[in-house]
Protein backbone atom coordinates (compact mmCIF):
# COMPACT_ATOMS: atom_id res chain seq x y z
CA UNK A 1 0.00 0.00 0.00
CA UNK A 2 3.02 2.26 0.87
CA UNK A 3 1.06 4.07 3.47
CA UNK A 4 2.08 4.10 6.86
CA UNK A 5 -2.03 3.33 7.96
CA UNK A 6 -2.02 -0.31 7.89
CA UNK A 7 -3.35 -2.41 5.04
CA UNK A 8 -6.58 -3.50 7.08
CA UNK A 9 -7.71 0.12 8.19
CA UNK A 10 -7.92 1.39 4.43
CA UNK A 11 -10.96 1.70 3.85
CA UNK A 12 -13.95 0.38 1.56
CA UNK A 13 -16.68 2.71 0.88
CA UNK A 14 -16.60 4.55 4.65
CA UNK A 15 -15.36 1.50 6.20
CA UNK A 16 -11.98 0.07 6.95
CA UNK A 17 -11.37 -3.45 5.32
CA UNK A 18 -11.27 -5.14 8.18
CA UNK A 19 -14.42 -3.32 9.58
CA UNK A 20 -16.50 -4.88 6.65
CA UNK A 21 -15.09 -7.94 7.70
CA UNK A 22 -16.00 -7.45 11.39
CA UNK A 23 -19.76 -6.40 10.38
CA UNK A 24 -20.47 -9.65 8.21
CA UNK A 25 -19.52 -12.03 11.00
CA UNK A 26 -21.31 -10.00 13.46
CA UNK A 27 -24.39 -10.93 11.08
CA UNK A 28 -23.72 -14.08 11.70
CA UNK A 29 -24.33 -13.79 15.54
CA UNK A 30 -21.26 -14.98 16.82
CA UNK A 31 -20.16 -15.96 20.45
CA UNK A 32 -17.33 -14.12 19.77
CA UNK A 33 -15.07 -12.36 17.47
CA UNK A 34 -11.16 -13.06 17.88
CA UNK A 35 -9.30 -10.43 15.60
CA UNK A 36 -5.45 -11.20 15.38
CA UNK A 37 -3.36 -8.61 15.10
CA UNK A 38 0.49 -7.92 13.88
CA UNK A 39 1.51 -4.93 12.06
CA UNK A 40 0.38 -1.78 13.27
CA UNK A 41 -1.93 -3.48 16.19
CA UNK A 42 -2.53 -0.47 17.99
CA UNK A 43 -3.83 1.68 15.34
CA UNK A 44 -6.09 -1.52 14.27
CA UNK A 45 -7.13 -1.58 18.02
CA UNK A 46 -7.92 1.89 18.21
CA UNK A 47 -9.89 2.52 15.44
CA UNK A 48 -12.16 -0.92 15.92
CA UNK A 49 -12.19 -1.49 19.88
CA UNK A 50 -15.75 -2.94 20.55
CA UNK A 51 -17.00 -5.04 23.65
CA UNK A 52 -17.63 -8.05 21.31
CA UNK A 53 -14.45 -8.20 19.71
CA UNK A 54 -10.77 -9.97 21.30
CA UNK A 55 -8.16 -8.74 20.27
CA UNK A 56 -5.20 -11.50 19.69
CA UNK A 57 -1.79 -10.35 19.50
CA UNK A 58 0.60 -12.18 16.77
CA UNK A 59 4.32 -11.08 17.36
CA UNK A 60 6.06 -12.59 14.85
CA UNK A 61 4.28 -12.81 11.06
CA UNK A 62 4.53 -16.94 10.53
CA UNK A 63 1.68 -17.57 8.60
CA UNK A 64 -1.86 -18.26 9.03
CA UNK A 65 -1.44 -21.47 10.44
CA UNK A 66 0.50 -19.49 13.47
CA UNK A 67 -2.14 -16.42 13.78
CA UNK A 68 -5.06 -18.56 14.19
CA UNK A 69 -3.13 -20.63 16.45
CA UNK A 70 -2.48 -17.63 18.85
CA UNK A 71 -6.24 -17.29 18.91
CA UNK A 72 -7.04 -21.07 19.64
CA UNK A 73 -6.89 -20.24 23.85
CA UNK A 74 -9.49 -18.02 23.76
CA UNK A 75 -12.24 -19.92 21.55
CA UNK A 76 -14.77 -21.63 23.61
CA UNK A 77 -17.44 -22.13 20.60
CA UNK A 78 -17.51 -25.32 19.02
CA UNK A 79 -17.35 -23.99 15.58
CA UNK A 80 -14.55 -21.86 14.40
CA UNK A 81 -15.06 -19.41 11.09
CA UNK A 82 -11.60 -17.93 9.78
CA UNK A 83 -12.03 -14.86 7.78
CA UNK A 84 -9.44 -12.86 6.31
CA UNK A 85 -8.89 -8.93 7.27
CA UNK A 86 -8.53 -7.68 3.96
CA UNK A 87 -11.28 -9.25 2.48
CA UNK A 88 -13.80 -7.24 2.80
CA UNK A 89 -16.92 -7.78 0.16
CA UNK A 90 -17.23 -11.13 1.77
CA UNK A 91 -21.49 -11.80 1.89
CA UNK A 92 -23.09 -13.24 4.77
CA UNK A 93 -25.29 -15.28 2.57
CA UNK A 94 -22.23 -17.44 1.17
CA UNK A 95 -20.94 -17.77 5.11
CA UNK A 96 -24.16 -19.50 5.92
CA UNK A 97 -23.52 -21.77 3.64
CA UNK A 98 -20.15 -22.77 4.54
CA UNK A 99 -20.92 -22.86 8.42
CA UNK A 100 -23.88 -25.40 7.05
CA UNK A 101 -20.82 -27.39 6.47
CA UNK A 102 -19.55 -27.96 9.43
CA UNK A 103 -20.25 -31.32 11.62
CA UNK A 104 -18.27 -33.56 14.39
CA UNK A 105 -16.58 -35.37 10.94
CA UNK A 106 -16.96 -32.33 8.10
CA UNK A 107 -15.36 -29.26 7.66
CA UNK A 108 -16.44 -26.42 5.01
CA UNK A 109 -13.93 -24.92 2.68
CA UNK A 110 -14.84 -21.90 0.14
CA UNK A 111 -12.94 -22.11 -3.09
CA UNK A 112 -13.61 -20.27 -6.07
CA UNK A 113 -12.77 -21.20 -9.63
CA UNK A 114 -10.24 -18.48 -12.00
CA UNK A 115 -9.59 -18.13 -14.88
CA UNK A 116 -5.95 -17.13 -13.83
CA UNK A 117 -5.57 -18.62 -10.40
CA UNK A 118 -1.70 -16.86 -9.68
CA UNK A 119 -1.10 -16.36 -6.82
CA UNK A 120 -4.09 -18.92 -5.55
CA UNK A 121 -3.42 -22.02 -3.52
CA UNK A 122 -4.43 -24.99 -5.57
CA UNK A 123 -7.48 -27.50 -5.00
CA UNK A 124 -5.95 -30.98 -5.28
CA UNK A 125 -8.85 -33.71 -5.62
CA UNK A 126 -8.50 -37.51 -5.88
CA UNK A 127 -9.81 -39.83 -8.52
CA UNK A 128 -13.26 -39.49 -7.07
CA UNK A 129 -13.77 -35.46 -7.06
CA UNK A 130 -12.48 -35.30 -3.25
CA UNK A 131 -10.58 -32.39 -1.76
CA UNK A 132 -7.04 -34.36 -0.93
CA UNK A 133 -5.29 -31.18 -0.03
CA UNK A 134 -4.19 -27.63 -0.67
CA UNK A 135 -1.17 -26.77 -2.63
CA UNK A 136 0.05 -23.08 -2.30
CA UNK A 137 1.39 -21.43 -5.16
CA UNK A 138 5.27 -21.73 -4.61
CA UNK A 139 5.01 -25.31 -3.47
CA UNK A 140 3.09 -26.19 -6.56
CA UNK A 141 4.20 -28.35 -9.08
CA UNK A 142 3.16 -27.91 -13.23
CA UNK A 143 0.92 -30.32 -13.30
CA UNK A 144 -0.64 -28.26 -9.97
CA UNK A 145 -0.55 -25.09 -11.44
CA UNK A 146 -2.91 -26.15 -13.99
CA UNK A 147 -5.88 -26.41 -11.60
CA UNK A 148 -8.45 -23.58 -11.80
CA UNK A 149 -9.81 -24.21 -8.40
CA UNK A 150 -8.53 -21.87 -6.12
CA UNK A 151 -7.91 -21.41 -1.76
CA UNK A 152 -9.77 -18.66 -0.18
CA UNK A 153 -8.10 -19.11 2.89
CA UNK A 154 -12.12 -19.04 4.33
CA UNK A 155 -13.12 -22.29 5.89
CA UNK A 156 -15.06 -23.34 9.08
CA UNK A 157 -14.67 -25.98 11.16
CA UNK A 158 -15.34 -28.13 14.57
CA UNK A 159 -13.12 -26.63 17.40
CA UNK A 160 -12.34 -29.71 18.68
CA UNK A 161 -10.13 -31.34 16.01
CA UNK A 162 -8.53 -27.07 15.94
CA UNK A 163 -6.18 -27.87 18.70
CA UNK A 164 -4.61 -30.95 17.81
CA UNK A 165 -4.05 -29.91 13.31
CA UNK A 166 -2.54 -26.22 15.34
CA UNK A 167 0.26 -28.48 17.07
CA UNK A 168 0.91 -30.88 13.81
CA UNK A 169 1.54 -27.99 11.60
CA UNK A 170 5.34 -27.82 10.22
CA UNK A 171 6.73 -24.43 8.51
CA UNK A 172 8.65 -27.05 5.99
CA UNK A 173 7.93 -25.15 3.12
CA UNK A 174 9.17 -22.77 0.36
CA UNK A 175 8.27 -19.41 3.01
CA UNK A 176 9.34 -21.39 6.07
CA UNK A 177 5.41 -20.07 7.12
CA UNK A 178 3.08 -22.11 9.05
CA UNK A 179 0.00 -22.39 6.33
CA UNK A 180 -3.49 -23.06 7.94
CA UNK A 181 -4.14 -24.75 4.35
CA UNK A 182 -2.32 -28.12 5.62
CA UNK A 183 -5.43 -29.25 8.27
CA UNK A 184 -6.67 -30.02 5.29
CA UNK A 185 -5.00 -32.87 4.28
CA UNK A 186 -4.64 -33.93 7.94
CA UNK A 187 -8.45 -33.96 7.69
CA UNK A 188 -8.53 -35.70 4.99
CA UNK A 189 -6.03 -38.35 6.53
CA UNK A 190 -7.90 -38.40 9.65
CA UNK A 191 -11.17 -39.27 7.66
CA UNK A 192 -12.85 -36.05 7.66
CA UNK A 193 -14.84 -34.98 4.83
CA UNK A 194 -13.62 -31.44 3.31
CA UNK A 195 -17.00 -29.84 1.85
CA UNK A 196 -16.89 -27.44 -0.76
CA UNK A 197 -18.78 -24.14 -1.14
CA UNK A 198 -18.15 -20.99 -3.41
CA UNK A 199 -19.37 -17.44 -3.74
CA UNK A 200 -21.89 -16.78 -6.43
CA UNK A 201 -19.21 -13.84 -6.93
CA UNK A 202 -15.62 -14.11 -7.78
CA UNK A 203 -15.19 -10.49 -6.27
CA UNK A 204 -16.58 -11.22 -2.57
CA UNK A 205 -13.01 -13.10 -1.97
CA UNK A 206 -10.88 -10.91 -3.89
CA UNK A 207 -8.41 -8.81 -1.29
CA UNK A 208 -6.51 -6.11 -1.93
CA UNK A 209 -2.33 -5.45 -1.70
CA UNK A 210 -2.37 -2.27 -3.38
CA UNK A 211 -4.43 0.89 -4.37
CA UNK A 212 -5.20 -0.54 -7.76
CA UNK A 213 -7.05 -3.55 -5.94
CA UNK A 214 -8.58 -1.47 -3.29
CA UNK A 215 -10.26 0.58 -6.13
CA UNK A 216 -11.69 -2.06 -7.65
CA UNK A 217 -13.00 -3.30 -4.79
CA UNK A 218 -14.44 -0.07 -4.06
CA UNK A 219 -16.04 0.15 -7.56
CA UNK A 220 -17.56 -3.39 -7.27
CA UNK A 221 -18.93 -2.39 -3.89
CA UNK A 222 -20.80 0.67 -5.31
CA UNK A 223 -22.50 -1.46 -7.95
CA UNK A 224 -23.24 -4.07 -6.08
CA UNK A 225 -24.90 -1.36 -3.41
CA UNK A 226 -26.23 0.30 -6.50
CA UNK A 227 -28.07 -3.26 -7.53
CA UNK A 228 -29.49 -3.70 -4.24
CA UNK A 229 -31.58 -0.25 -3.99
CA UNK A 230 -32.43 -0.57 -7.73
CA UNK A 231 -34.12 -4.19 -6.40
CA UNK A 232 -35.96 -1.92 -4.18
CA UNK A 233 -37.69 0.63 -6.50
CA UNK A 234 -34.58 3.39 -6.97
CA UNK A 235 -33.79 4.75 -10.18
CA UNK A 236 -30.12 5.27 -9.99
CA UNK A 237 -29.16 7.30 -13.79
CA UNK A 238 -25.88 5.87 -13.91
CA UNK A 239 -24.69 3.29 -10.84
CA UNK A 240 -21.28 3.54 -12.33
CA UNK A 241 -21.76 7.50 -10.64
CA UNK A 242 -22.77 7.07 -7.09
CA UNK A 243 -21.73 5.96 -3.87
CA UNK A 244 -22.73 4.58 -0.75
CA UNK A 245 -20.57 4.70 2.17
CA UNK A 246 -23.04 3.36 5.33
CA UNK A 247 -26.27 2.24 5.97
CA UNK A 248 -29.40 3.25 3.27
CA UNK A 249 -33.25 2.48 3.88
CA UNK A 250 -35.04 3.20 0.70
CA UNK A 251 -38.99 3.35 -0.53
CA UNK A 252 -40.17 3.58 -4.07
CA UNK A 253 -39.80 5.49 -6.39
CA UNK A 254 -37.17 7.50 -5.58
CA UNK A 255 -34.85 8.66 -7.93
CA UNK A 256 -31.17 9.74 -7.61
CA UNK A 257 -28.70 11.35 -10.57
CA UNK A 258 -25.05 11.18 -10.82
CA UNK A 259 -22.48 11.96 -8.27
CA UNK A 260 -24.56 11.75 -5.06
CA UNK A 261 -22.81 10.09 -2.10
CA UNK A 262 -25.00 8.67 0.97
CA UNK A 263 -23.25 8.43 3.93
CA UNK A 264 -23.98 6.81 7.39
CA UNK A 265 -27.61 6.11 8.13
CA UNK A 266 -29.93 7.63 5.49
CA UNK A 267 -33.58 7.15 4.96
CA UNK A 268 -35.28 7.73 1.93
CA UNK A 269 -39.06 7.31 1.74
CA UNK A 270 -40.81 7.46 -1.44
CA UNK A 271 -41.23 9.39 -4.53
CA UNK A 272 -37.52 11.61 -3.45
CA UNK A 273 -35.29 13.31 -5.82
CA UNK A 274 -31.95 13.63 -5.33
CA UNK A 275 -29.84 15.93 -7.86
CA UNK A 276 -26.56 15.59 -9.29
CA UNK A 277 -23.57 15.95 -7.06
CA UNK A 278 -25.24 16.13 -3.98
CA UNK A 279 -23.64 14.93 -0.33
CA UNK A 280 -26.46 13.34 2.20
CA UNK A 281 -25.14 12.36 4.96
CA UNK A 282 -26.98 10.72 8.62
CA UNK A 283 -30.19 12.27 7.48
CA UNK A 284 -33.78 11.67 6.96
CA UNK A 285 -35.82 12.58 3.77
CA UNK A 286 -39.62 12.35 3.83
CA UNK A 287 -41.99 11.47 0.98
CA UNK A 288 -41.07 13.97 -1.75
CA UNK A 289 -38.52 15.57 -0.94
CA UNK A 290 -36.49 17.32 -3.39
CA UNK A 291 -32.80 18.13 -3.07
CA UNK A 292 -31.73 20.09 -5.85
CA UNK A 293 -28.28 19.57 -7.50
CA UNK A 294 -24.53 20.53 -5.57
CA UNK A 295 -26.36 20.54 -1.96
CA UNK A 296 -25.02 19.19 0.80
CA UNK A 297 -27.28 17.54 3.77
CA UNK A 298 -25.81 16.51 7.16
CA UNK A 299 -27.68 15.57 10.24
CA UNK A 300 -31.01 17.10 9.32
CA UNK A 301 -34.53 15.78 8.84
CA UNK A 302 -36.70 17.56 5.38
CA UNK A 303 -40.42 16.94 5.91
CA UNK A 304 -42.51 15.59 3.34
CA UNK A 305 -42.63 17.39 0.19
CA UNK A 306 -40.24 20.19 1.61
CA UNK A 307 -37.59 20.49 -0.93
CA UNK A 308 -33.35 22.13 -0.98
CA UNK A 309 -31.51 23.66 -3.23
CA UNK A 310 -29.61 24.09 -5.37
CA UNK A 311 -25.85 24.90 -3.67
CA UNK A 312 -28.13 24.52 -0.08
CA UNK A 313 -26.24 23.76 3.07
CA UNK A 314 -28.04 21.84 6.45
CA UNK A 315 -25.70 20.96 8.86
CA UNK A 316 -26.19 18.61 12.10
CA UNK A 317 -30.05 19.57 14.06
CA UNK A 318 -31.42 21.14 10.93
CA UNK A 319 -35.18 20.42 10.26
CA UNK A 320 -37.51 21.51 7.48
CA UNK A 321 -41.50 20.48 7.85
CA UNK A 322 -43.74 20.10 5.62
CA UNK A 323 -43.38 22.26 2.54
CA UNK A 324 -40.52 24.27 3.93
CA UNK A 325 -38.32 25.24 0.96
CA UNK A 326 -34.24 26.49 1.22
CA UNK A 327 -33.00 27.81 -1.78
CA UNK A 328 -29.36 28.15 -3.41
CA UNK A 329 -26.98 29.45 -1.32
CA UNK A 330 -28.50 29.12 2.04
CA UNK A 331 -27.28 27.31 5.58
CA UNK A 332 -28.70 26.25 7.96
CA UNK A 333 -27.43 24.99 11.42
CA UNK A 334 -29.83 24.03 14.23
CA UNK A 335 -32.96 25.55 12.84
CA UNK A 336 -36.12 24.09 12.40
CA UNK A 337 -38.18 25.86 9.32
CA UNK A 338 -42.07 25.01 10.13
CA UNK A 339 -44.45 24.27 7.56
CA UNK A 340 -44.45 26.21 4.33
CA UNK A 341 -41.54 28.72 5.88
CA UNK A 342 -38.88 29.58 3.24
CA UNK A 343 -35.71 30.88 3.16
CA UNK A 344 -34.97 31.86 -0.95
CA UNK A 345 -31.12 32.72 -1.25
CA UNK A 346 -28.25 33.89 0.59
CA UNK A 347 -28.95 33.18 3.85
CA UNK A 348 -27.78 31.57 6.91
CA UNK A 349 -29.83 30.78 9.87
CA UNK A 350 -28.32 29.29 12.90
CA UNK A 351 -29.64 28.14 16.42
CA UNK A 352 -32.94 29.42 14.71
CA UNK A 353 -37.01 28.65 15.36
CA UNK A 354 -38.67 29.82 12.19
CA UNK A 355 -42.90 29.23 12.31
CA UNK A 356 -45.07 28.16 9.58
CA UNK A 357 -45.32 30.04 6.24
CA UNK A 358 -42.59 32.68 7.51
CA UNK A 359 -40.48 34.05 4.44
CA UNK A 360 -37.29 35.01 4.86
CA UNK A 361 -35.06 37.94 2.20
CA UNK A 362 -32.33 37.36 0.98
CA UNK A 363 -28.95 38.36 2.45
CA UNK A 364 -30.32 37.51 5.98
CA UNK A 365 -28.33 36.16 8.61
CA UNK A 366 -28.75 35.31 12.51
CA UNK A 367 -25.88 36.57 14.55
CA UNK A 368 -25.99 33.35 17.12
CA UNK A 369 -22.24 33.96 18.26
CA UNK A 370 -21.23 36.25 20.51
CA UNK A 371 -17.68 35.08 20.40
CA UNK A 372 -18.40 32.35 23.54
CA UNK A 373 -21.92 31.27 23.53
CA UNK A 374 -24.55 30.62 20.70
CA UNK A 375 -28.31 32.47 21.15
CA UNK A 376 -31.42 31.70 19.93
CA UNK A 377 -33.44 33.62 17.66
CA UNK A 378 -37.53 32.78 17.42
CA UNK A 379 -39.47 34.26 14.16
CA UNK A 380 -42.96 33.44 15.04
CA UNK A 381 -45.79 32.42 11.93
CA UNK A 382 -46.48 34.44 8.77
CA UNK A 383 -43.19 37.11 9.88
CA UNK A 384 -41.92 38.62 6.23
CA UNK A 385 -38.08 39.13 7.01
CA UNK A 386 -37.07 41.80 4.59
CA UNK A 387 -33.78 41.02 2.41
CA UNK A 388 -29.92 41.96 4.24
CA UNK A 389 -31.60 41.64 7.77
CA UNK A 390 -29.11 40.62 10.58
CA UNK A 391 -31.04 39.12 13.33
CA UNK A 392 -29.14 39.77 16.59
CA UNK A 393 -30.11 36.88 18.91
CA UNK A 394 -31.33 36.36 21.34
CA UNK A 395 -33.86 38.03 19.59
CA UNK A 396 -37.30 37.34 18.91
CA UNK A 397 -39.74 38.61 16.00
CA UNK A 398 -43.46 37.83 16.76
CA UNK A 399 -46.53 36.10 14.71
CA UNK A 400 -47.31 38.94 11.64
CA UNK A 401 -44.72 40.70 11.80
CA UNK A 402 -42.21 42.48 9.51
CA UNK A 403 -39.14 43.55 9.39
CA UNK A 404 -37.65 46.15 6.82
CA UNK A 405 -35.18 45.48 4.51
CA UNK A 406 -31.31 46.13 5.07
CA UNK A 407 -32.53 46.05 8.80
CA UNK A 408 -30.59 45.12 11.72
CA UNK A 409 -32.79 43.42 14.95
CA UNK A 410 -31.68 43.42 18.33
CA UNK A 411 -35.01 43.72 20.09
CA UNK A 412 -38.86 41.77 20.40
CA UNK A 413 -40.72 42.50 17.39
CA UNK A 414 -44.51 42.37 18.63
CA UNK A 415 -47.14 40.64 16.28
CA UNK A 416 -48.18 42.65 13.17
CA UNK A 417 -45.26 45.30 14.09
CA UNK A 418 -43.35 46.45 10.97
CA UNK A 419 -39.30 47.13 12.80
CA UNK A 420 -37.03 49.11 10.75
CA UNK A 421 -33.25 49.20 12.22
CA UNK A 422 -31.25 51.16 9.23
CA UNK A 423 -29.09 54.36 10.27
CA UNK A 424 -30.16 57.09 8.87
CA UNK A 425 -29.58 57.83 4.95
CA UNK A 426 -27.57 60.98 4.36
CA UNK A 427 -26.75 62.93 0.73
CA UNK A 428 -23.45 64.76 0.42
CA UNK A 429 -23.51 67.54 -2.31
CA UNK A 430 -20.32 68.17 -4.50
CA UNK A 431 -18.69 64.66 -3.07
CA UNK A 432 -15.33 64.21 -4.88
CA UNK A 433 -14.21 61.01 -5.06
CA UNK A 434 -10.40 60.32 -3.87
CA UNK A 435 -7.55 60.43 -6.73
CA UNK A 436 -5.06 57.73 -7.35
CA UNK A 437 -1.73 59.51 -6.76
CA UNK A 438 0.92 59.21 -9.14
CA UNK A 439 4.59 57.84 -8.64
CA UNK A 440 7.14 59.48 -9.77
Amino acid sequence: MRSALPKVLHPIAGNSMLGHVIHSARQLDPQRIHVVIGHGADAVRERLAADDLNFVLQDKQLGTGHAVAQAVPFIQSDTVLVLYGDVPLIEVETLQRLLKQVGPQQLGLLTVELDDPTGYGRIVRDAAGKVAAIVEQKDANEAERKITEGNTGILALPFARLGDWMSRLSNNNAQGEYYLTDIIAMAVSDGLVVATEQPHDAMEVQGANDRKQLSELERHYQLRAGRRLMAQGVTLRDPARFDVRGDVTVGRDVLIDINVILEGKVVIEDDVVIGPNCVIKDSTLRKGVVIKANSHIEGAILGEGSDAGPFARLRPGSVLEARAHVGNFVELKNARLGEGAKAGHLTYLGDAEVGARTNIGAGTITCNYDGANKWKTVLGEDVFIGSNNSLVAPVDILDGATTAAGSTITSTVDKSQLAIGRARQKNIDGWKRPEKIKKG
